[in-house]
């Protein structure tokens, strides 16, 4: 109870709060998991294009390091699933949940990653302007801005000393 009179807070044990938020945490995996195996699968089908081979060098790096970067945050976003199984029933959830709450941190980073090099490949082969880079970093900055600015922003402005 706040000096108020009103309750903050949650009321549960720790094991009801690792449940609750593993359950977060999957629907917010769930997302992030979909859109880099859809992106993931468009990209592994990129190397059996024709035009592949008219790639520059360059550009061909620029695809085999989105491809790996596409493949880790692939790995680590499916990663909780695999560990839920692994370690479901042996009473240890609160530990995994922060582990896989770990995870998919790295994961939705890796997701960015890949997302910007994918977003400078495409661009460079449509265009071959010299704008690019400033419109990739661009799009860079807006995704930063929502993925961490602004929740990190709101959780800083809405969290009180004592919920830290």
């Amino acid at each position: 109870m706040t000096e108020a009179g009103q309750r903050r807070g949650r009321n549960e044990t720790e094991e009801e709060r690792a449940d609750r938020m593993w359950g977060e945490l999957i629907q917010e995996v769930r997302v992030a998991q979909t859109g880099v195996q859809i992106l993931f699968g468009f990209l592994l089908t990129v190397v059996f294009q024709p035009k592949y081979t008219q790639l520059t060098t360059t550009d061909q790096a620029i695809y085999i390091v989105t491809v790996v970067l596409g493949a880790c945050a692939t790995g680590a976003l499916i990663g909780p699933v695999s560990l839920h199984r692994l370690v479901s029933g042996r009473r240890v959830k609160p530990q995994a949940v922060r582990l896989a709450s770990r995870m998919t941190f790295v994961g939705l980073v890796l997701l960015l990653a890949t997302m910007t090099s994918s977003l400078l490949l495409i661009l460079r082969v449509a265009t071959h302007d010299g704008y690019v880079p400033y419109l990739v970093a661009a799009v860079v900055a807006w995704y930063l801005l929502c993925w961490y600015g602004l929740p990190l922003w709101a959780r800083r402005r809405h969290t009180s000393r004592t919920d830290r």
